[in-house]
């Protein structure tokens, strides 16, 4: 097996790739459509990351990536988004290598100030294990504005995940914990 991690610009992922991607996805999360195109919101500037065992995808993610305001902080957040690992290939541990991977990249890349991102609580201790922090009582507003999309919404039961990569976002970092991030994606991403 020879593993490698490749990072595109989501729309510049090659056919054959982005295709088992989407086919990973649609797996994950069943459409009443197939899945076909891009994925998120071109504004988000989605980067890709796929875990690929010579032409085969094991696991993939995106970054998505926005400026926020939160309590006096402007800041550089990138989030991950559509996560997933191939059904035959779990439990060995391509998710986590990948989830690390991107915290990593994010680290290093220059571009982020703040890592931030919810997912269902039982996935909270995966996440913890690839590097990333809970943000304890945080919520992430998704949506607009206008038309609001809270991570602690009725029926939902999120954890908000974080990593803070620069010396603005370690000074914000204790603004972070209980308390609400405006974050707002838009309509397409309503929250990642």
């Amino acid at each position: 097996m020879t593993l490698r991690i490749l990072t595109f610009p989501e729309a510049d992922t090659p056919p054959a790739l982005r295709a088992q991607v989407l086919a990973l996805q649609d797996e994950a999360w069943p459409p009443d459509v197939p899945s076909s195109g891009t994925s998120h919101d071109p504004a988000l500037r989605p980067v890709s990351m796929l875990l690929v065992d010579g032409a085969t995808v094991l696991a993939a993610l995106d970054i998505l990536t926005k400026d926020i305001e939160h309590a006096g902080h402007r800041l550089r957040a990138g989030g991950l988004s559509t996560v997933v690992t191939r059904r035959a290939a779990r439990g060995q541990g391509h998710g986590r290598t990948l989830v690390t991977a991107a915290r990593e990249h994010m680290a290093r890349s220059g571009t982020y100030d703040v890592g931030l991102f919810t997912c269902d609580r039982p996935l909270r201790a995966f996440y913890e294990s690839a590097g990333w922090q809970e943000l304890p009582g945080t919520v992430l507003v998704g949506g607009t504005e206008a038309d609001p999309f809270p991570s602690d919404r009725p029926g939902f039961d999120k954890a908000t995940m974080g990593a803070f990569f620069t010396p603005a976002a370690r000074t914000a970092q204790p603004t972070f914990p209980h308390t609400r991030i405006a974050l707002h994606p838009g309509h397409v991403d309503r929250l990642w």
